[in-house]
């Protein structure tokens, strides 16, 4: 294959690409529009939870393992 019909074949592929890109920005521009307004979507969110500042319980942690580090009090084999 000579070099023009490999830039003719990437030019192609780009060409696809944009086109293809294109099609997705409008699709994804579509499903914001149909959920604008929706319940449930992040810009209308339907439950507020509010977290207080006061601290958690420490029983809440006890027997808990810390992730990545194994349980607490036992060493590797």
């Amino acid at each position: 294959m000579s070099l023009h019909e490999e830039l003719t074949a990437v030019q192609h592929c780009l060409d696809d690409l944009v086109r293809t890109v294109g099609r997705l920005e409008r699709s994804l521009a579509r499903l914001r529009e149909d959920a604008a307004g929706r319940p449930g979507t992040p810009d209308h969110p339907t439950d507020m939870v509010t977290i207080t500042e006061a601290p958690y319980d420490a029983t809440l942690w006890t027997d808990s393992d810390d992730e990545g580090l194994g349980v607490r009090g036992r060493h590797a084999p």
